[in-house]
């Protein structure tokens, strides 16, 4: 199958919204016949999410748009895995999710680390604001319970979503969540001192 054009072409008008079921279904059925307008107007809605995701996850704006690249082609490749009548956006969310979770596992991850100039001075200036002990303890939290959250609150994931992106059942969704909640509560309150002190 040859690459989807909107992958790193087109794709510059995108919104969160889910588009309606009907037209979704339709989109797939005829993006698992090959249709690769088709499959790209099924990613345009996805793009934000995915990629706010990625970027959470690897803290690395270069990494993030190569896992969401490779995430896009092997949706597209895979797109015959997709259950009739399951929703695209979750089932690729888990894909970047994963794409993810591999890159951080690679041993070049551990090995070099380039840091990124610009990126740092910003965080340096809005560290105060956003939580700096938290971002580091949601980075720290394992990868099935940091995927949970990040879902959920940083992209604002229902929690049935973030069941089928993560192929689990919403209680077992809910017990990730509440695991890392508890131990977030450390760093959340280190944060809050900050602010009220």
């Amino acid at each position: 199958m040859a690459n989807p054009p909107g992958v790193a072409g087109r794709m510059n008008e995108h919104t969160d919204a889910r588009m309606e079921e009907g037209a979704e279904q339709a989109l797939i059925t005829r993006a698992k016949a090959g249709d690769q307008v088709a499959y790209e107007r099924l990613l345009e809605p996805a793009v934000r999410s995915a990629t706010r995701l990625a970027f959470a996850m690897l803290r690395d704006r270069s990494e993030a748009e190569d896992a969401f690249q490779e995430s896009a082609l092997r949706a597209w490749r895979r797109l015959q895995n997709l259950r009739d009548g399951s929703p695209f956006q979750p089932w690729f969310i888990g894909i970047v999710a994963n794409q993810c979770r591999e890159i951080r596992r690679g041993k070049w991850w551990h090995v070099v680390r380039l840091p990124d100039v610009n990126e740092r001075q910003v965080a340096a200036e809005t560290d105060w604001f956003e939580g700096q002990d938290l971002r580091r303890a949601v980075m720290r939290l394992p990868d099935d319970q940091r995927v949970a959250i990040l879902m959920h609150f940083h992209l604002d994931m229902p929690l049935s979503d973030v069941a089928v992106a993560l192929g689990i059942s919403v209680p077992g969704v809910k017990t990730r969540i509440n695991r890392a909640l508890k131990r977030l509560r450390p760093a959340m309150a280190v944060s809050e001192a900050r602010v009220d002190g």
